[in-house]
């Protein structure tokens, strides 16, 4: 069997025999037209298997699969869900299903919140023409096959188009109730010229989730995000954020991942305007069999563009951490300012950090840097901590939160950013002396 026919038969097997693959919206709406371009794009790349170049380190077999592995439910009562100091609008999703009782009033000032699935019917909504459109410059010249796959099928998540600067973040909630939820969610969200907004995002949602967000963010605006992955310890996730940033705006987004047999996020960010930025962080902390891939792409197609990304895991008893970025300076993009570190603290002998970091330059006066690095816990600093009295664990525990703090330094709010904080040190505390899974 070729390796086109084996990525075809998993394509078919995911859709299920004679499945349109399409999330029940008709051919005549610009949803249902948009569905079905998307399907035909999956279609011509089939599912990736082990042996495609972006997916050697990664697995995706239980991606592939036709129905989600069950997952066992994480009971945290009694533990404050992530940004609950935060005055926010709450959107509330169960099981990948928007739960309307549970969510606040979409009316805010300053901004526009649909539902996708209320928004196909109308012919001349915003959304029309964009939906999809930034999921299919991300195809090139990397295929997302799971990305386009949730765009044809997709039939929940919201559209929110920014016109304002809003009193307070939005936050999307995702909770789950069942053991085998498959949840496909695709967001859609338009910052328009000197708009702002930021975006928050919580919760395990499903055993398995196909997650895509689009992002244009206009001249000017700006966007903040801020994510945690539920800790859910069996859970299975791949996201993808697809953005595009106008001259002078602003787009950042900090994911902290913490537990999951696998989880994947994917980014392809496009600064389109001179003098744009584009910042993207994540920190993940592993135990045991856990698998994390943050795989990015970020385009300069204008003059002075500033871009970061900043990546750091901390791995323990065996997990596993993947960072696969890449710069693209296109011609023409002086004065480029281009930043990339991806790097891995190893508690023990038995986790592994595997990184491919990519530089692409076709200009010539830019500023562009790159580094990967893997390593145990420094033992002078450990020894300089131990010296003044600090018992061996909480010294431990301090260096990692050190080493993980130049990715929360890219969260702005420092509310936020103190509850990401929080979370760390919860989940070190609880592994001091626990096994994984915690």
């Amino acid at each position: 069997m070729t390796i086109q026919q084996a990525k075809a038969d998993a394509l078919a097997a995911r859709l299920g025999a004679g499945a349109e693959g399409q999330g029940g919206s008709t051919q005549q709406s610009w949803l249902g037209a948009a569905q079905a371009a998307a399907l035909a794009r999956v279609q011509g790349m089939g599912l990736p298997g082990k042996r495609d170049e972006y997916w050697r380190y990664t697995d995706p077999s239980t991606l592939n699969v036709p129905k989600a592995l069950s997952a066992a439910l994480f009971d945290n009562r009694g533990e404050p869900r992530p940004f609950s100091a935060v005055d926010r609008l709450k959107l509330v999703f169960v099981d990948g299903v928007f739960d309307p009782a549970q969510s606040d009033s979409l009316a805010l000032e300053g901004i526009e919140i649909e539902r996708l699935s209320q928004a196909a019917a109308n012919p001349s909504h915003w959304a029309a023409g964009l939906y999809g459109t930034l999921e299919a410059r991300g195809q090139t010249p990397v295929e997302r096959p799971f990305a386009a796959l949730n765009t044809a099928q997709a039939d929940e998540g919201v559209l929110i188009r920014v016109t304002g600067k809003p009193s307070r973040p939005v936050s999307l909630i995702y909770l789950r109730k069942s053991v085998d939820c498959d949840a496909i969610l695709h967001h859609l969200i338009k910052v328009e010229s000197g708009a702002e907004l930021t975006l928050l995002e919580n919760g395990p949602a499903a055993a398995r989730l196909s997650k895509v967000m689009e992002v244009e963010v206009a001249d000017k605006g700006r966007f903040h995000h801020v994510r945690t992955q539920g800790r859910d310890h069996d859970r299975r996730a791949i996201s993808h954020i697809f953005a595009r940033i106008g001259a002078g705006a602003l787009f950042k987004s900090f994911t902290l991942t913490a537990n999951g047999r696998l989880t994947r996020t994917e980014a392809f960010i496009e600064l389109l305007g001179a003098d744009s930025v584009a910042h993207i962080a994540g920190a993940s902390v592993g135990d045991g069999d856990f698998h994390h891939d943050d795989t990015v792409f970020v385009t300069h197609a204008a003059e002075r563009c500033e871009s970061r990304q900043v990546y750091k895991k901390v791995l323990k008893n065996g997990a596993v951490g993947v960072f696969q970025g890449k710069i693209l300076v296109k011609q023409g993009a002086q004065k480029t300012d281009g930043y990339q570190i991806s790097q891995s603290l190893l508690l023990d002998d038995d986790s592994q950090f595997l990184a491919k970091p990519e530089l692409e330059i076709y200009a010539d006066d830019v500023k562009c840097s790159h580094g990967s690095t893997s390593g145990a816990i420094d033992d002078t600093a450990l020894y300089y901590l131990r010296s003044r009295g600090v018992p061996l664990k909480q010294a431990q525990s301090l260096l990692v939160l050190a080493f993980l703090a130049e990715a929360i330094a890219e969260i702005d709010d420092e509310t936020i950013a103190e509850d990401i904080r929080g979370r760390l040190e919860a989940w070190l505390h609880r592994h001091e002396h626990a096994g994984n899974g915690q």
